[in-house]
C-alpha cells in the first residue's frame, strides 16, 4: 500500500488555517504590545504558560499531526560529522591482512576505480591497533579516548556511499540526496517532532571553527519543507556566537525606536505576505524574529561554560589548544541537548586547504589524520562519558559519521585516495546496542562484503528510534510524497535493544 503523506500539503486544512490566524494574531500582540524583542520574549513565554489565547503546545509540530508512530526509545540526536572522508582503516575497520602485507601491490581483482590516483601498494595504518572493552573491539591508536567507550557503541563497518565526490556525497549523508535542494536530517526532525524548548532552535549546528565544509549551510538547510525547520547556526567560539542577535552597540538605537521599527516590518510583512499564499519563507522569517528574542534570553546562559567544572571542561580537552574548539563545540553540544535541543550538529573539518583542515588526507595521512584525531577523539569520548554520567545517554543518539571512506592503499607515498565503496559509522545511546558491530568490509576494507548499508539504512534506523516510521513521515513536493529516505531505507533492529 502506498504511505500516506503525515505532513501537510499546500492545501492548507481548516485546522491549519486556524492554527495559522491564531499565530498571526499571536504575533501582532507582541509587535504591537512587546515593547521590542525583550518583550516579544517575555510575551512568548507568558504564551506558553498559557496566559495568552492562540498559544500552541511547546512540542506540537504538524509533522506527526500531534502522534509518534510507534513508542520512542530516543528523545533527541547529536551527529559528529567528519568533513573530508575520515579514513575507516586507520580508525575503527581492523584488516591484519593490510599489516601483513604491506608495501606489496594492491590487487583486490578488477578495476580499481580512484578519485584523482593510480593505486599505489597495500598501506598498512601508522597506528597500532589492540583490542578493548568486554567486546574486545579493536580500535587504532588515533582514538584511544573513544577505545575507551567501545562498549557504548555500535560500529556499521558496511557503509556504502553513490558518490566519491565531497559535495554530492556530503549532501547524501546529511539529505539522503546527493543533489541539492532537500531537507536535512535536522530539519525532518524538527518538522516531525516540534520543539521541546521554545526558547532554543529546535536543530542546531556547529561548524569546524576554521570554516564550512563543502556545501556550506545547505547541509543543514529545510529544503522543500517550511523554511523555519532549517539549523541554527551557533559558533561557539564566536565573541557573538548566534550572528546578528542583538544590535549594534551604537548610542541611536533605543529601545522605543527598534520597537517602532519592528511594528512598521511586521505590516509591511504582512502585506507582503498576503500576496504571497503559500511561501513559507516571510513566514519562517517572522518566526526567526520571535525566536532572536527569545534567543537573546536563553543563548548566552547555553553558550556561558563557566559553570562548567574544571573537570568537566578537562574531560572534553578544553585545557589543551588541539582540543579546545571541537572540545567546547561538544560540550556546548551536551547543554543544548540538556535544554531541550531535538537536534545538534557538529562538525569537524572545514573546506579544503593548506595545510589540510579537514579529513581529505591525500598527500600525508599520518600527518593530517594525526591532527585531526588528535583534535576529535577526546571530545567525542567525553561527550559519551559526560551525556553517559548524567543519564541522557538512554534517550540521546550519537551518531558519528563522515561522507566516505579511504583507500586501503597509498596515493603517491603517504596519502590516501577517496574510498565510496566502504566506509563506518557508529552509533550509540537510545536504544543502540553498544559493544556490537554490524556489516563488514572485504579483507582490504575496499569494499562492503556483508550487509551493504546506505544513509538511507542510518536515517530509517534513527527515526524508528524516536518514534517515527519513516516510510510515514513524508512532504508533498511536486507532486511527489518525499520523505528522508527518498524510496529506500531498512531499519537496522541487529544494532538495536
Amino acid at each position: 500500500m502506498k504511505p500516506q503523506p503525515v505532513g501537510p500539503t499546500p492545501a492548507a486544512t481548516p485546522a491549519v488555517r486556524a492554527a495559522s490566524r491564531a499565530a498571526v494574531n499571536r504575533r501582532e500582540f507582541l509587535w504591537r504590545f512587546g515593547g521590542g524583542l525583550g518583550g516579544v520574549a517575555l510575551a512568548q513565554m507568558l504564551g506558553e504558560s498559557g496566559l495568552l489565547a492562540g498559544t500552541l503546545p511547546a512540542h506540537q509540530s504538524p509533522g506527526l499531526n500531534g502522534g509518534l508512530h510507534h513508542p520512542a526509545r530516543a528523545k533527541r540526536v547529536v551527529q559528529l560529522f567528519m568533513s573530508g572522508a575520515a579514513s575507516q582503516v586507520d580508525t575503527f575497520d581492523y584488516k591484519p591482512e593490510l599489516i601483513r602485507r604491506r608495501g606489496e601491490k594492491f590487487d583486490p581483482g578488477g578495476k580499481v576505480e580512484l578519485f584523482q590516483s593510480d593505486p599505489g601498494s597495500i598501506m598498512a595504518s601508522p597506528w597500532d591497533w589492540q583490542q578493548h572493552g568486554n567486546s574486545g573491539k579493536w580500535m587504532s591508536g588515533l582514538v584511544p579516548h573513544l577505545a575507551s567507550c567501545v562498549d557504548d557503541l555500535a560500529f556499521v563497518h558496511s557503509m556504502v556511499a553513490t558518490s566519491n565526490v565531497h559535495g554530492p556525497a556530503t549532501f547524501m549523508q546529511n539529505t539522503g540526496f546527493v543533489l541539492p535542494g532537500f531537507p536535512s536530517m535536522g530539519a525532518w526532525l524538527s518538522y516531525g517532532l516540534g520543539s521541546v524548548n521554545r526558547n532554543l532552535p529546535t536543530f542546531v549546528v556547529m561548524p569546524d571553527s576554521r570554516g564550512f565544509a563543502p556545501n556550506g549551510p545547505k547541509n543543514w538547510g529545510a529544503g522543500f519543507l517550511p523554511a523555519s525547520h532549517q539549523g541554527t547556526l551557533l559558533r561557539p567560539g564566536n565573541p557573538s556566537p548566534v550572528a546578528d542577535l542583538r544590535p549594534p552597540d551604537k548610542d541611536y538605537i533605543t529601545a522605543a525606536g527598534e520597537a517602532a521599527g519592528l511594528e512598521l516590518l511586521t505590516r509591511f510583512n504582512r502585506e507582503h505576505e498576503a500576496t504571497r499564499a503559500g511561501d513559507s519563507r516571510l513566514e519562517a522569517r517572522i518566526a526567526s524574529y520571535e525566536l532572536a528574542a527569545k534567543l537573546q534570553l536563553s543563548a548566552p546562559e547555553v553558550v556561558d561554560l563557566r559553570g562548567e567544572s574544571a573537570a568537566t571542561k578537562k574531560l572534553y580537552g578544553l585545557d589543551d589548544p588541539i582540543t579546545a574548539d571541537f572540545g567546547r563545540s561538544c560540550l556546548i553540544a551536551r547543554r543544548l541537548l540538556e535544554a531541550g535541543v531535538r537536534f545538534v550538529q557538529v562538525w569537524s573539518g572545514a573546506d579544503n586547504g593548506f595545510p589540510r583542515r579537514n579529513w581529505d588526507s591525500h598527500e600525508d595521512l599520518q600527518r593530517d589524520h594525526g591532527a585531526m584525531g588528535a583534535s576529535m577523539d577526546k571530545p567525542a569520548a567525553a561527550l559519551i562519558k559526560d551525556l553517559k554520567a548524567r543519564g541522557l545517554l538512554d534517550d540521546t543518539i550519537v551518531l558519528w559519521t563522515t561522507e566516505f571512506g579511504r583507500m586501503p592503499c597509498s596515493q603517491g607515498s603517504k596519502g590516501r585516495d577517496h574510498n565510496p565503496f566502504t566506509f563506518t559509522n557508529w552509533l550509540a545511546g537510545g536504544g543502540i546496542r553498544g559493544g556490537t558491530t554490524y556489516g563488514t568490509s572485504d579483507e582490504w576494507s575496499y569494499k562492503a562484503a556483508l550487509n551493504p548499508t546506505s544513509c538511507h539504512d542510518i536515517h530509517a534506523t534513527i527515526l524508528d528510534l524516536l518514534g517515527i516510521d519513516h516510510e510515514k513521515l513524508t512532504f508533498r513536493n511536486n507532486g511527489i510524497d518525499r520523505r528522508l529516505t527518498d524510496v529506500e531505507g531498512k531499519v537496522i533492529r541487529q544494532i538495536q535493544t
